[in-house]
């Protein structure tokens, strides 16, 4: 492992924090591949739930940014926050751990859910996105 990895997949993951927090999608997806490895973790049987969209695999840059549309336009904005507890980075490989509060916008129903992002970056892009949540509590927040 060379310290310029090292360095240059935290600057990668601070920047993607950085940028998510700011709300553009369009600037966000600027840090990911075109094509790279998407998943969210989710029972097999909940992929295509129309209250959660967002909730299913990505393959391309442009669906990268598409997931933090739909992201922002199924919760309250003014009522979400997030904590990052911890960064862990070993090589092109970093894990994100923290808590998310969010408000399902179509519900009103507030929720928190624990958090992993196991991300991996190659030449400064994002390839691998994987999320490991607490999916109950999203889908309770968002059933009718």
């Amino acid at each position: 492992m060379s310290s310029t990895s090292f360095t240059g997949t935290r600057v990668v993951v601070e920047e993607l924090l950085r940028r998510i927090g700011a709300g553009d999608p369009e600037r966000i997806a600027e840090l990911y591949a075109e094509h790279g490895d998407w998943k969210l973790s989710w029972p097999a049987a909940e992929h295509g739930r129309p209250a959660t969209p967002w909730i299913r695999s990505r393959a391309t840059r442009a669906e990268a940014a598409d997931h933090f549309r739909e992201l922002a336009a199924h919760h309250v904005p003014e009522a979400a926050a997030t904590t990052v507890e911890r960064i862990l980075v070993d090589g092109p490989e970093a894990v994100v751990l923290g808590e998310i509060r969010q408000t399902a916008r179509p519900t009103g129903r507030p929720y928190r859910a624990r958090f992993a992002l196991h991300l991996t970056v190659e030449a400064g892009l994002i390839v691998r996105h994987h999320v490991y949540e607490d999916s109950l509590a999203v889908a309770a927040a968002f059933e009718g």
